[in-house]
């Protein structure tokens, strides 16, 4: 893809360094940011006296596969609330509900207006009847301790760089880091949804200032992607033999590109992304992208 090797030009010519770093790495099956968002809400659970860890997500959630085989890797009760009461039908044709199954999480099913109140004390109380003694995880795994386990994601080799990028979904991640950066550092986040809400989420947790949000690179809003973006996570494959995954690296990562070939970042400058991992994804969105005829992301053969 040409973009590719003009912004590659763009980094020569400005003397820009871009460096990587693979969190994605951290775990064959807890990746990136859901590593350090679990760590220690897994270690609160084993030392309270809670049945069953509860949370929720999508179809194609790497939050609830993750949550799941971090279940049965510490032998944990745990139950995926999952959105769209229709999935039940599919979980065998689903590879992230059904490896999910497969660590032995439960599931419970619900439609999507149901799922817009499951942060209410109705529903809350629902579970908590059902399923006994529950610690209730919120989308995503953000809390406070999930924030905890993020900030842990830059060390001291990290302090070299000037701007440090991330993908952000509910903005846990991208606080931990916001908080362990150094005053010189600008953290920038690229959110997979429309809107700015997100700003707010973030300064719950976020005490530093030193960021932003840039809303350009969404491709339509969460779970949208484009041929313009699977092109782009081919062909950087093809380049650097590094897997993006579609909902969030991949956007972050074109975003970031595509700011070098603007001028965005100053000459000399040192840029840090943060791959937040989120590959098992892939398979789920190559089967929509099949159904769509477009051309799928290339996998690990």
């Amino acid at each position: 893809m040409d973009s590719i090797n003009q912004n590659i030009s763009s980094i020569t010519d400005r003397q820009i360094v871009l460096q990587v770093k693979r969190e994605d790495s951290l775990h064959p099956f807890i990746s990136g940011n859901k590593f350090r968002k679990l760590k220690y809400n897994i270690d609160f659970f084993k030392e309270s006296l809670f049945d069953t860890l509860i949370t929720f997500g999508g179809a194609y959630s790497n939050h609830i596969a993750a949550t799941a085989y971090a279940c049965k890797e510490n032998g944990l009760n745990c139950v995926g609330v999952i959105r769209g009461d229709e999935l039940w039908r599919e979980i065998n044709n689903n590879p992230t509900l059904y490896f999910a199954q497969q660590c032995g999480m439960k599931f419970e099913f619900v439609t999507r207006d149901q799922y817009r109140k499951k942060d209410s004390n109705e529903f809350l109380n629902y579970l908590k009847n059902k399923y006994g003694s529950c610690y209730v995880l919120p989308e995503g795994g953000t809390n406070d301790l999930a924030v905890k386990g993020c900030k842990e994601i830059l060390n001291q080799g990290d302090v070299e760089f000037d701007y440090i990028c991330c993908a952000v979904g509910t903005g846990g991640t991208i606080s931990g880091i916001i908080d362990s950066s150094k005053p010189h550092q600008k953290v920038i986040g690229f959110p997979a949804l429309k809107g700015d809400f997100l700003k707010d989420e973030i300064r719950k947790f976020a005490n530093n200032k030193n960021w932003e949000l840039i809303t350009d690179y969404h491709f339509g809003g969460y779970g949208k992607v484009t041929e313009e973006l699977i092109d782009f996570i081919n062909n950087f494959y093809t380049k650097t033999s590094i897997f993006l995954d579609p909902i969030y690296t991949g956007k972050m990562f074109f975003g970031v590109l595509d700011l070098i070939n603007r001028n965005y970042f100053p000459k000399n400058g040192k840029i840090l992304l943060i791959h937040t991992g989120g590959l098992q994804g892939i398979e789920g969105m190559n089967k929509l992208l099949e159904k769509r005829k477009m051309n799928k992301i290339i996998v690990n053969e």
